[in-house]
């Protein structure tokens, strides 16, 4: 049977005895009706998790008692980095809950002409802390260990302008040459780390794309349909991962 995980911020160490917090507590209390005793996951997002015993239940306060640490690594061998335009906020928030399942080391947000979504720098932090809590309950339901790093978003201008990470740089436009192949940069055998990025729901303007491609970023079709911007998201990431990560069976 697969045991209940509870992310927790902070240091954890084995044979010490934690309360979880307020909202874990009450998904374990309340929502899986847990029991002195019986057992869950807790991990604190530096790649360990401790097996815990529930030594209390009062109300929707949970205590619990850490085991030994165990190291489980279940990220990919491909470090990508998600660079997505705000979409509206419902979706937003799926591209980070889909991506984080998706293997996702980092999310740019970022704030392109057409994005609906427009935030002042308080609603870019409080939206940045936002998703962290989706990704790290995501982490809770797909068995990592890490969280992605997602940043405050900013003006997409802004991004651009800062030296490039490694690896390839792909720009997700539907209207670039023939689908159904990679591109020549993908041609790699092994691929390290990979940086994507994703237009808004209207797409990207035109001075955008320009943008993009001076910064090197190369084009990729997905296929001959328009996608919206939350499915071109989870589908080129679960591609790339298929390609060059660990999204493979057997």
């Amino acid at each position: 049977m697969r045991l209940s995980r509870v992310y927790v911020d902070g240091v954890l160490h084995a044979g010490e005895l934690i309360e979880l917090p307020a909202a874990a507590g009450v998904h374990v209390a309340k929502v899986l009706r847990a029991r002195s005793g019986e057992e869950l996951v807790v991990f604190a997002g530096d790649g360990r998790e401790f097996t815990a015993s529930i030594e209390g239940v009062h109300g929707s306060r949970v205590t619990v008692a850490l085991g030994e640490a165990r190291a489980v690594d279940r990220e990919s061998p491909l470090a990508l980095t998600l660079v997505q335009c705000l979409a509206r906020a419902d979706r937003m928030d799926l591209i980070v809950q889909k991506a984080t399942e998706l293997g996702v080391a980092r999310l740019v947000p970022l704030q392109s002409r057409r994005s609906v979504m427009r935030l002042d720098a308080a609603q870019a932090e409080s939206k940045a802390a936002h998703w962290r809590a989706i990704a790290a309950s995501a982490c809770e339901q797909c068995g990592r260990n890490r969280l992605p790093a997602i940043e405050v978003p900013r003006r997409l201008a802004d991004y651009l302008a800062q030296p490039p990470a490694g690896g390839p740089r792909l720009l997700l436009d539907p209207d670039v040459g023939a689908s159904g192949s990679a591109p020549a940069i993908l041609a790699e055998a092994a691929l390290a780390e990979a940086t994507l990025a994703v237009g808004p729901e209207g797409g990207f303007e035109a001075e955008e794309l320009e943008a993009f491609r001076l910064a090197k970023f190369t084009g990729l079709k997905l296929g001959p349909r328009v996608l919206r911007t939350e499915t071109a998201a989870i589908a080129a990431l679960a591609w790339l991962q298929s390609s060059y990560g660990d999204l493979r069976s057997g």
